[in-house]
């Protein structure tokens, strides 16, 4: 078990018994060109062009980067910088859908008969990127680098942040899917030991899953994991801490320990991609908080979140707040007209928070470095950005943050430990 983090009341309640629906069609998608890590794809179609589901309306544009998909069939109406779900603008294809549903022709295959090369290639023209909210391209995780050896795959079914269920209702709902997605994943990389994370406020999954299991296309060892309601238990290197009792270096990643770990609906993605020919263009994101109607819907890309909140008869007022992804990492945004992206996990609704007319000094209680999972100091960090001694806190491993939020939420002074730090490292990036 990792060091440090906090036990929060969850939420899942509100939406945990709803079954995946499948949202409309909207009349217009917004799809940004930038929505994964690295550089943003290059647009290949123009104003007044025609498009249908699955074409390919933005290019590759390096190793780290991704293929972005129509999500509908429509004309494109607009290309023009946009605003997203993080609060940066990114440039996006605005396309208006014509009602016809047509997509590409699929392409059904069997992965037993594919090479490792050619199911890599696949996930990468297929554009799928992590779905648990970091959206690093998949096809680069699976490509294992030179001298690095893949030992174990993690699937990360913990899903800790408060209020979410969309990854629940998938490894309910579509858990032979998933179960095949691991072994394509598996076959890719050449690894035969799996371990399947869940925490213990999802153990009425193990039946279904070990059920799944039975059915296997290739020998593979997987092993379900439960795991203590912790936050963030989640995180990838908190993950592999708890399964396996190694520790990702600072400033590594999980391949430096011999892991991979791939969040549940990147897995299903995968399996749809490889095996039904279906690129990313939908993902299943849940809808909850203070909205009459909590859900898991199946949302195509571009979506706008406004359209998500009406269905789900969202009020919006002065009272209250849109988070987008949950509420330890999530962001705040102003306005409801952003477009769903490949990472939004989750759109919630919750009361607006007093904010101080003024930050708090620090006393000095200790609690921030007692629940960091990160071993870090960051009442010493948030002190040393109040004075801008950014060389101060860049000795105190500010990168090594993962913004997980723990601090904040426990700092009884209310110091907005977590913006310092992301300000911090702002700063650093643009020396």
């Amino acid at each position: 078990m990792f060091k440090g983090g906090v036990k929060l009341l969850d939420f899942k309640s509100l939406s945990k018994d709803e079954e995946i629906k499948d949202f409309k069609e909207p009349d217009k998608v917004v799809i940004p060109l930038s929505q994964h890590t690295g550089a943003p794809a290059k647009p290949v179609v123009k104003k007044g062009d025609y498009v249908v589901k699955g074409q390919v309306i933005g290019e590759i544009n390096g190793f780290i980067s991704s293929y972005i998909h129509s999500s509908i069939s429509g004309k494109v109406v607009d290309i023009l910088p946009w605003n997203l779900p993080t609060n940066r603008k990114s440039l996006s294809i605005v396309i208006e859908n014509d009602g016809q549903k047509k997509g590409i022709e699929k392409n059904q295959r069997n992965w037993l008969n594919l090479e490792s090369s050619e199911i890599i290639n696949i996930v990468r023209e297929s554009g799928i990127v992590g779905l648990g909210g970091a959206a690093f391209p998949t096809h680069v995780k699976l490509t294992i680098p030179e001298g690095k050896k893949a030992e174990f795959i993690i699937i990360n079914g913990c899903e800790c942040e408060p209020f979410l269920t969309c990854d629940y209702r998938v490894l309910k709902e579509y858990t032979d899917e998933v179960i095949e997605g691991i072994q394509i994943i598996c076959k890719a990389t050449n690894v035969k030991k799996v371990f399947i994370g869940i925490e213990h406020n999802k153990i009425d999954l193990i039946p279904i899953l070990n059920n799944a299991i039975k059915n296997l296309k290739i020998y593979l060892e997987i092993e379900i994991k439960i795991l203590p309601e912790k936050y963030p238990q989640g995180s990838e290197k908190h993950l592999i801490k708890s399964i396996l009792n190694r520790e990702v270096p600072s400033g590594g990643l999980p391949i430096d320990v011999g892991c991979i770990v791939f969040n549940v609906q990147t897995t299903l993605a995968i399996k749809r991609a490889v095996c039904d020919g279906m690129p990313l263009t939908e993902r299943i994101l849940t809808c909850t908080g203070l909205v009459e109607k909590p859900n898991n819907l199946k949302v195509k890309i571009g979506t706008l979140i406004s359209e998500i909140l009406k269905f789900c008869e969202g009020k919006i007022n002065s009272g209250r707040k849109i988070v987008i992804g949950g509420p330890m990492m999530g962001i705040q945004i102003p306005n409801p007209d952003v477009p769903v992206i490949k990472g939004t996990t989750g759109i919630l609704l919750l009361p607006e928070e007093d904010i101080p007319e003024k930050i708090q000094p620090c006393i000095r209680c200790g609690k921030c470095l007692e629940v960091c999972p990160m071993f870090l100091a960051p009442s010493e960090i948030g002190r040393y950005v109040e004075f801008e001694r950014f060389d101060k806190c860049e000795n105190l491993n500010v990168f090594d943050c993962i913004e997980c939020g723990c601090c904040s939420y426990i700092c009884p002074a209310k110091r907005p430990l977590v913006d310092f730090i992301k300000y911090a490292k702002f700063k650093f990036k643009k020396k």
